[in-house]
C-alpha cells in the first residue's frame, strides 16, 4: 500500500498521504465556495437577487467528502486496535486531535463578532453576556437554539460565533457511534448498515423534506436539520467505513491531481432545476456523495505520494482542518462588508475576495504552527503517556 510513515501526535499507524491532501482542496475549495455564497447570502439580505451560487454551486457537499474521509481513516486507523485499546483511550486520541482547533475556532469567531460591532445579521446588538455564554458553550461544543440569548447573529447557525462547527458537532457523534457500535459490525452487517443509511439519506434529500432543493442541512436545531443532519453525516461515514474494511490498493499515477479535478468538476455543477415532486439537484449530490466520492477515496488511496505531489499534498494535509475552522469568522466580516456596499459579484469587489482567501491561509497556518500542533503534542504526551 502505497502510505507514508509519517504520523500524527495522537496516531501511531501511517497513513495514506494522498487522502489528506486531498481533504486540504476540499477545504480550499470550501474557502472559495464560501466567497462565492456571500454573494448570494448579500444579494438576498438586501432584498434583491434568487440567492443561488453562481459559482462552485455545490461546494457545500465538501462537508460530505470529508465525512466519508473520516470514516475512511478511522476505520483504517483504529478497527484493528480495540484489542489493546479503551474507550477512554479512543476518545481521548480523538478530542487531542480534533478538539484544540475547535477553541481556537471559537476564539477567533469571537474577536471577529466583537470587531464587526456585535450585530447580529439585523443590527440588532448582542449583549456581552451574550456573547461571553456562546464562547464557552461554543467550546463546550454545545450547540445555540435559535431565538437563544447566545445565538449571537440570529440566523439560527447551531455555532453562531464559528458557523461550520456544526460539522463537527456531527463528526463527534459519528465517532461515539463508531465507537459503541460500528466497530463491532462485521463487514456483511455494516454494509446493510450502509443500505439502510442509503434508503434514509435518498428519501431525505430527493423528497426534498427539508425544501433546501439541496442536503445543505444539518447547521442548526430544528426537527430536520437534527435528524435529517445526523443521517447526513452517518451516510457517508459509514460508506468511508465500508470502503477501508474492503479496499484493496492498485498503484495509480497522478492520483492526486486526478482526484482533485474531479472534486473541483463534481463542486462546479451548475444548480439544477426541478420539474417536478423531485429535487433534482439534490438527486446529483446524492449520486456524487454515494458513488463519486467513493471514487475520489479509492483513487487517492491508490496514488504515490512522492516529489513535489507529496510535498504539496503534504502542506494542504496539514492545512485542511485548521483552514476549515477559522475561515468562516473572516467570512462573516466580509459578509457583512458586502452587505454595507451593496455587492453581489465578483466584479464588484476588486482584490477584496483574495485578500480573504490568503488572510484565511496565513491565519490557518499560523494557528497550526504556533498554537494547534504544540498543544496537540503536549496533550499527547500528558494524557496519552508519549515521551
Amino acid at each position: 500500500m502505497n502510505l507514508t510513515t509519517h504520523t500524527h501526535f495522537t496516531d501511531t499507524k501511517p497513513h495514506y498521504a494522498l487522502l489528506d491532501g486531498l481533504r486540504g482542496v476540499a477545504a480550499l475549495l470550501v474557502v472559495i465556495y464560501h466567497i462565492f455564497e456571500g454573494f448570494a447570502f448579500a444579494e438576498t439580505t438586501n432584498g434583491e437577487g434568487s440567492g443561488l451560487i453562481s459559482t462552485l454551486n455545490h461546494g457545500h457537499i465538501a462537508v460530505d467528502f470529508f465525512f466519508i474521509l473520516s470514516g475512511f481513516v478511522i476505520s483504517y486507523a483504529y478497527d484493528d486496535r480495540w484489542q489493546k485499546m479503551t474507550l477512554g483511550g479512543f476518545f481521548k486520541r480523538r478530542l487531542i486531535r480534533l478538539h484544540p482547533m475547535l477553541v481556537m475556532g471559537a476564539v477567533i469567531g469571537t474577536i471577529t463578532f466583537l470587531i464587526g460591532g456585535r450585530e447580529q445579521w439585523d443590527g440588532t446588538v448582542t449583549p456581552i453576556g451574550g456573547v461571553a455564554l456562546a464562547l464557552l458553550l461554543t467550546a463546550l461544543m454545545i450547540p445555540a437554539l435559535p431565538g437563544s440569548m447566545h445565538e449571537v447573529r440570529g440566523n439560527g447557525e447551531m455555532f453562531p460565533l464559528n458557523g461550520p462547527q456544526w460539522s463537527l458537532f456531527f463528526e463527534y457523534i459519528g465517532n461515539i457511534i463508531y465507537a459503541l457500535i460500528i466497530r463491532r459490525l462485521s463487514t456483511r452487517l455494516l454494509a446493510m448498515l450502509v443500505a439502510l443509511l442509503a434508503a434514509l439519506h435518498t428519501w431525505i434529500f430527493v423528497w426534498d423534506l427539508s425544501g433546501y432543493d439541496s442536503v445543505g442541512i444539518g447547521w442548526t436545531i430544528d426537527t430536520i436539520n437534527l435528524w435529517g443532519g445526523l443521517v447526513r453525516m452517518l451516510f457517508p461515514f459509514t460508506v468511508g467505513m465500508l470502503l477501508a474494511r474492503t479496499f484493496k490498493p492498485r498503484k495509480i499515477k497522478y492520483a492526486f491531481w486526478i482526484c482533485s479535478a474531479i472534486l473541483l468538476a463534481t463542486f462546479a455543477v451548475p444548480y439544477i432545476a426541478s420539474e417536478g415532486a423531485l429535487s433534482m439537484n439534490s438527486l446529483y449530490e446524492v449520486v456524487c456523495i454515494a458513488f463519486v466520492f467513493p471514487i475520489i477515496v479509492w483513487l487517492g488511496a491508490c496514488g504515490s505520494a512522492e516529489g513535489s505531489t507529496g510535498r504539496i499534498s503534504g502542506l494542504l494535509g496539514d492545512l485542511s482542518y485548521p483552514l476549515y475552522i477559522v475561515h468562516y469568522p473572516v467570512m462573516y466580516l466580509f459578509y457583512a462588508w458586502l452587505i454595507d456596499k451593496h455587492f453581489y459579484s465578483f466584479e464588484d469587489t476588486l482584490l477584496m475576495p483574495a485578500i480573504v482567501v490568503a488572510v484565511s491561509i496565513a491565519l490557518a497556518y499560523a494557528c497550526l504552527k504556533l498554537y494547534d500542533e504544540p498543544v496537540r503534542k503536549w496533550l499527547a504526551h500528558k494524557f496519552m503517556n508519549r515521551k
